[in-house]
């Protein structure tokens, strides 16, 4: 007889074992894993009403508010994990803008690295490729790793700059 509650029928210390997760609980998941760190890294963290806009949440940061997409990966691929930095809209895909965001922030869940991008450094791509250990070619946004400074102090767009 099938499970049509998405858990399997293995048993682990008389609790069911989550069989596969869909992207959208996945999503639900990176969500709350983000509010409890920015939080406890004494951002105010708002969500905004309905899922219509291009940001998933609003940073408070002193006097600023900061636009916020947030991602999350555990795809592994030729040592880097892919963050699709994109949106869909009538079927297309794509890119974010400055007028829609001011961050990305993925989250590599097996590293449990936090990246804190500047939208200005990844546009117009529409992925990225993380190296939460360090790129051997050097093309890498490690800089921004755990870079939650920057909404500290404003300085996005002059790093964003530099960047690859």
């Amino acid at each position: 007889m099938g499970d049509e509650s998405g858990v399997s029928g293995r048993k682990r210390r008389g609790r069911r074992i989550p069989a596969t997760r869909s992207a959208k609980r996945r999503g639900e998941l990176a969500e709350l894993a983000f509010v409890y760190k920015a939080a406890s890294l004494g951002f105010g963290v708002a969500k905004p009403y309905g899922d219509s806009y291009r940001y998933d949440f609003i940073l408070d940061w002193d006097e600023r508010l900061w636009r916020v997409q947030v991602k999350s990966t555990s795809k592994l691929c030729s040592g880097a994990y892919h963050v699709s930095a994109n949106r869909h809209s009538s079927g297309r895909t794509m890119a974010y803008a400055s007028s829609e965001i001011d961050f990305l922030i993925a989250h590599v869940v097996p590293e449990d690295a936090w990246f804190v991008i500047p939208v200005q450094a990844f546009t117009p791509r529409k992925s990225l490729r993380l190296y939460p250990r360090g790129d051997p070619r050097g093309v890498t946004y490690g800089q921004y790793r755990e870079a939650w400074w920057l909404m500290a102090t404003g300085q996005e767009a002059s790093l964003a700059k530099d960047s690859p």
